[in-house]
């Protein structure tokens, strides 16, 4: 069980105290020689070309989510290669931010679910509606750390 401390079943929701588990979170990481200042810049910046991605660096969230909103980009070849961006990105947010790595591992083997009221049901759940791809990748980033 990773050393688990909150021996919680399930974290629904990544909000007050499970906040951290949140793309808007103020956690640093670099890739591909960008430090982004969270999570949710370094997976927008992917909806541009890389000699463009930089643009995202200092951006909160909120900015670079419409920044993002704003992207010319091949839904279909998107579609294709989302998962993949956001394994790198959660995979580089913990990795590079020890106090992090902690936590996560501390959740032992609960059900993470980014559950959301804003109709993500892509990354998350809905109104009990969605394929929670987040929680997913945390869930199965934090057994390879384990």
């Amino acid at each position: 069980m990773c050393g688990a401390i909150k021996m919680q079943k399930e974290i629904k929701g990544f909000f007050n105290e499970y906040r951290w588990l949140s793309n808007f979170w103020p956690a640093p990481l670099k890739i591909n020689g960008i430090t982004y200042k969270n999570s949710e810049a370094a997976y927008q910046s992917f909806k541009f070309p890389a000699d463009q991605r930089a643009q995202f660096s200092n951006l909160n969230p909120d900015e670079a989510k419409k920044l993002g909103k704003n992207a010319k980009i091949d839904q279909k070849e998107w579609n294709r290669t989302k998962m993949f961006i956001m394994i790198l990105v959660v995979s580089s947010k913990f990795s590079q931010n020890p106090d992090l790595k902690q936590k996560l591992k501390e959740t032992g083997d609960a059900y993470l679910e980014e559950t959301n009221d804003w109709n993500d049901t892509c990354w998350g759940v809905c109104n009990g509606v969605g394929s929670n791809n987040l929680g997913k990748i945390l869930m199965a980033y934090r057994q390879y750390l384990c």
